[in-house]
């Protein structure tokens, strides 16, 4: 016979599992007691699935890159949160929902296919979808580019296009990636609608913050200059 204390714990415990179950992904299972365990000093690392790999394995440089464009990210959430402006509240709001999506896209990419749990964290047609709705809404509100643009007028713009640069070079590794392990389609169109969306953001947060876009001038080089 289990005493009450014994079965509030049972209860809390079956609806935590039921709870659980009608997620789509895992909760992280992960205890982080020690930082360095110099498993890594021989130049590898270790996979979702326990195989170690070279550390410039090309799963490791995918899923690398995405890690390094959840950082940039956050730098760009900061910014959008310093700027004073509930428009750019709100990009925060979105760019911080990208970083957890980030994340389980990591999680899959760092799992070779026979690994992949059926519950576990990736990313889906539903975010891909969610950013093409994203894209279109922030969209509407800008003028149609005459030029291509430059990098600059905020700090925020900046930010977003080191973002979009980095995602396109996610992308790549990730297609490279696919040509020699199987790789989730849904990975490869995320970065892809990603990066769209980032472009388009870079410049919506300029329209909301009244900067003036830096339209690529060819002719601004140094030998475009007239010398006497």
């Amino acid at each position: 016979m289990m005493n009450r204390q014994e079965k509030k714990i049972a209860l809390t415990m079956k609806s935590v599992e039921e709870k659980s179950s009608n997620e789509p992904f895992n909760k992280p299972r992960v205890a982080l007691n020690r930082i360095y365990t110099k498993g890594g000093d021989k130049g590898e690392t270790s996979l979702v699935g326990g195989q170690r790999v070279p550390k410039d394995d090309p799963r490791i440089e995918a899923f690398g890159s995405v890690d390094e464009l959840n950082a940039f990210l956050g730098l760009a959430r900061v910014s959008c949160q310093e700027a004073g402006k509930p428009q750019l509240h709100a990009l925060a709001t979105i760019l911080l929902r990208v970083q957890h999506e980030l994340f389980n896209l990591g999680s899959i990419l760092a799992t070779r296919p026979g690994d992949v749990h059926p519950k576990q964290a990736r990313v889906t047609d539903a975010e891909v979808e969610q950013l093409e709705r994203e894209i279109d809404a922030s969209n509407a509100d800008l003028a149609p580019l005459r030029s291509f643009v430059l990098p600059g007028g905020t700090r925020v713009n900046a930010e977003l296009h080191a973002a979009r640069t980095i995602c396109r070079r996610a992308e790549r590794l990730v297609i490279g990636l696919a040509r020699r392990e199987e790789v989730p389609g849904e990975a490869i169109r995320y970065l892809n609608r990603l990066s769209d969306a980032l472009f388009v953001w870079s410049r919506w947060v300029n329209h909301i913050l009244g900067a003036a876009e830096v339209l690529w001038e060819p002719n601004q080089a140094a030998s475009g200059h007239t010398r006497d």
